[in-house]
This record gives C-alpha cells, structure tokens and sequence, in this order.
C-alpha cells in the first residue's frame, strides 16, 4: 500500500514569503522550510512536522483540554480551516485560534475548555500569548540547532 505524501503544514497565514520573517506566523517552520518543503523528503517534512507538533502541544496543553476530537475537527471544517489528521488535535486547536474569528468561537461546541489558569482570559487574548510563546520556543530551536548551519539562517 502507498502512503500518502506528506502534507504541508501551511494554514494560509504566510509571513515567511509575504513579510519575510525567519519564522512563519502561521505553521511555525522556518523561512529555509518553506522554501525547501517539495523538495525534501517524506522523512524531512515529518520531521519538521514532528517538531512544530511537539512545541505546539507544549504550550496550548498549559491553557487548553480537548474534550472532544469530533467536535473540533467539525469546527475547523465548518470554517474551512486545514487540519492534518496525522497531527495532535492541539495542532489543529491552534489553527483555529489563528484563523477563526475568536468573538465567534465556543470552546464548548468545539470540542475544547479552558484550563483553571486561563479561566478569565479572552480567547483572542489566549492565541495571542499562546502565538508569542510558539515562536519564542520556535527561535530558540532554530538558534540552538540551526543558526550555525543553514546558509539561510
């Protein structure tokens, strides 16, 4: 049986391609990764989804519990927001903090609550530290990993 290839992790929110950052607002892999991406190997790409999965769920599980996978999964769908099935539901948890309209969202109906320490935080508050958080632990991979190696860096 053949495996499908890997899909990509962009939701649509590139900063890497369209303001230039080293690391994408969006999927959170680095400008040399997008860039690269068709041309790596399924290994390279599950890699780097491997590593943007790992930090994601670090740091929405501090603020997050998903209740139900169903019901998030309708809810991205619902917004026509991608998701990667392959990938925790945190990671799909975070694509909806950064696509949907945060006014609109019941974490409820989406299958998702709020943790005690985020209780009284507004969701669009949430995805805006959570965000922030993302890309510091983000550049703090690249700095220790890459910066040294890739002529892109």
């Amino acid at each position: 049986m053949k495996t499908s290839p890997t899909r990509t992790p962009c939701i649509g929110i590139c900063s890497t391609t369209s303001i230039g950052d080293a690391i994408c607002r969006g999927c959170k892999r680095y400008a040399f990764e997008v860039i690269r991406w068709n041309a790596y190997s399924e290994a390279e790409k599950e890699a780097v989804l491997r590593r943007i999965e790992t930090l994601t769920v670090q740091i929405l599980k501090n603020r997050f519990h998903i209740q139900s996978r169903e019901a998030l999964e309708s809810a991205l769908n619902a917004r026509k927001i991608p998701l990667n099935p392959a990938l925790s539901p945190y990671c799909w948890l975070h694509s909806l903090l950064q696509k949907a309209s945060l006014a609109d969202i019941d974490p409820a109906a989406c299958g998702f609550a709020l943790l005690a320490s985020a209780q009284g935080t507004s969701l669009a508050q949430l995805a805006s530290v959570v965000n922030e958080e993302l890309l510091v632990l983000c550049e703090a991979h690249f700095e220790r990993y890459y910066s040294q190696v890739d002529s892109l860096a």
